[in-house]
């Protein structure tokens, strides 16, 4: 793709979620939106094969869905009170329609179903963008209309995409399927806590991005697309496969390192609104992503798969490709643990 094409792509993707955070005209964040979705379809088809063409068609046809059924709620929002903001006043079944779609712009539960098979089919950058950049939009229409949340949707819709995260991981063998899912599930641990606390929301989300954007460039640095090729990688680059337990290990939530914070922090809020029963089920679902992350360490560095292949591997080989911003994104993803008491205090 054209230099120029990308840059004017990436900055319309950019400006259309900057749009969605700072406007209050409902009309102007549905735009944003738009920008967004429709900037990031030539990025999925970068390859331009019949995969990433199938990929791209799903997700348009997905987004196009929900934004049509948040236009009818904020049309209806027009006509009830004639305003173009959400309002205290704003009858309720609208509010259920807006968290109707954004669930399908976020790929939760139950609408979760194009999440792993758009991965899987995208190039693996573009699919770090679909599963970071791309949610911070709908996030902030959610933070907006936190306190309006239908209290019964929102914790269902956590606690099924925190088990089917989990559960849907455990036989995937695809490296991008394996974190779609661990999307589907950060995705239910942010909504769980969007109606009690929505700036922890907030910090969880910047948290997940860190984690998230590491594994997705150390995944592009490695080459790797399954669990089979990931493991061949320790021969190569045994230093990046040893930074790769650590963003594995704080990806599911393991104390020292990072990921730990916003569960933590999470499960303490939940239990302060006395939501025991959400907090302890959503901890001993956590308990399946943690499995596949742990066999994801234990293939990448305890043992290799069954292979065909007799031929000698070339254990000096040093891996040509570099990436400036792993380094820092690994010291972030793995040592902010000690900063919990200052952003706690912010709280």
């Amino acid at each position: 793709m054209n230099i120029l094409a990308l840059t004017i792509i990436l900055l319309t993707i950019f400006v259309g979620s900057i749009i969605t955070i700072l406007s209050n005209h409902l009309i102007l964040m549905w735009a944003g939106l738009e920008m967004s979705m429709l900037a990031i379809i030539p990025i999925l088809m970068f390859n331009s094969n019949p995969r990433s063409t199938e990929a791209a068609t799903k997700y348009f046809l997905i987004q196009s869905t929900a934004s049509m059924i948040l236009l009818l709620a904020i049309i209806l929002n027009y006509h009830d009170l004639g305003i173009w903001q959400f309002h205290h006043n704003t009858q309720f079944y609208i509010y259920s329609l807006v968290l109707i779609a954004l669930m399908m712009k976020l790929g939760l539960a139950p609408f979760h179903f194009w999440v792993p098979e758009v991965t899987q089919g995208v190039p693996i950058l573009s699919g770090l963008l679909l599963l970071t950049w791309q949610k911070i939009a709908p996030l902030a229409i959610m933070f907006h209309i936190s306190y309006y949340l239908n209290t019964t949707m929102v914790p269902l819709s956590a606690l099924m995409s925190v088990f089917i995260g989990g559960w849907g991981g455990l036989n995937q063998t695809q490296l991008r399927k394996i974190l779609a899912y661990s999307s589907i599930a950060h995705m239910g641990w942010m909504v769980a806590v969007t109606m009690y606390n929505p700036t922890m929301m907030l910090l969880n989300l910047v948290i997940y991005m860190f984690l998230t954007t590491s594994m997705f460039i150390t995944v592009y640095i490695c080459t790797s697309t399954s669990i089979s090729s990931f493991t061949k990688m320790w021969n190569k680059s045994p230093l990046l496969i040893s930074t790769t337990l650590i963003i594995l290990m704080s990806l599911g939530g393991l104390p020292p390192l990072t990921g730990f914070l916003p569960k933590w922090m999470i499960i303490i809020e939940l239990t302060k609104n006395n939501c025991i029963f959400m907090a302890l089920s959503m901890t001993m679902m956590a308990l399946l992503n943690l499995y596949f992350y742990t066999r994801l360490i234990y293939a990448s560095s305890m043992t290799a798969f069954p292979t065909s292949n007799n031929m000698k591997t070339n254990t000096h080989h040093q891996n040509s490709k570099k990436h400036p911003l792993l380094s820092p994104l690994i010291i972030i993803s793995s040592l902010a643990l000690p900063l919990s008491p200052l952003v706690s205090s912010l709280y």
